[in-house]
């Protein structure tokens, strides 16, 4: 197979396959698969366009597909995720995270859940994600842009529900200020702090804390498949964006 610097590493594909655990002999390895998916999400490249030194299209998109329905890919996340925490010293559960979305435009294709952000003057959906103070993402929703952050902030909160046991604060800006803040508190017990930017400052400041969230936006920008949301399905586009973490994380752990 051709090398592309997308490819798995020695040790990246070990842990990686330590957390799959499926030694069962195929025609085509896994490890092929994962490359030619990892080639799609930085090329930005069609499903049919993937190049023929991977296992034909067809089939990489037939894993793709079993790994998002059956929780694979979400799973690979959460463990590498928790795998980097400890690296850093930190436990696996966060005690504050950080929410933010990210309006993108989608295709002419068109697909479920897209609407109209007035605000950002963008039609296609958004991002809303919910990260740890390292810019992990805990997280994520993909909805039509036009929904209101109030209501976004509500399906990937409740996201979070039962899985971080030491969790007690949410970093947001001042678009999640009214209902939210108390409905959060009621219904889960954490707290929903607005931070909000200086009205003093004319120029660009870093605001503490809620920085983080932007720079995984920012990292978003390496993929280009994520550069629009080019998926019909919203689900997929979710798992898009878990796969982009899976291949920065695996970066971070093993070279």
């Amino acid at each position: 197979m051709k090398h592309y610097p997308t490819n798995l590493t020695d040790s990246q594909w070990m842990l990686l396959s330590g957390i799959l655990n499926d030694n069962r002999k195929r025609k085509h390895s896994l490890r092929d698969i994962f490359n030619a998916i990892f080639y799609l999400i930085k090329t930005g490249c069609q499903w049919r366009m993937i190049p023929g030194c991977f296992p034909n299209w067809e089939l990489v998109y037939y894993y793709f597909t079993r790994w998002k329905n059956n929780g694979v890919i979400e799973q690979v996340h959460e463990l590498l995720r928790d795998k980097i925490r400890k690296k850093a010293g930190k436990y696996e559960s966060p005690s504050l995270a950080c929410i933010d979305s990210q309006s993108i435009k989608t295709t002419r294709l068109g697909g479920e859940s897209r609407g109209f952000d007035g605000g950002k003057m963008i039609k296609g959906r958004k991002r809303h994600i919910v990260t740890d103070t390292m810019g992990l993402l805990l997280a994520v929703v993909v909805h039509a842009a036009n929904v209101h952050d109030s209501k976004g902030a509500s399906d990937v909160i409740a996201l979070l529900k039962g899985r971080f046991e030491r969790l007690v604060k949410i970093v947001a800006d001042g678009g999640y200020r009214g209902e939210l803040i108390e409905k959060t508190k009621t219904t889960f017990g954490w707290i929903l702090e607005i931070v909000l930017r200086s009205d003093h400052s004319s120029k660009f400041t870093v605001i503490p804390k809620r920085w983080v969230v932007e720079r995984t936006f920012a990292w978003f920008e390496s993929y280009r498949r994520l550069s629009k949301d080019f998926e019909y399905l919203t689900n997929t586009s979710q798992v898009m964006i878990q796969i982009a973490m899976i291949r920065l994380m695996l970066n971070r752990i093993k070279n």
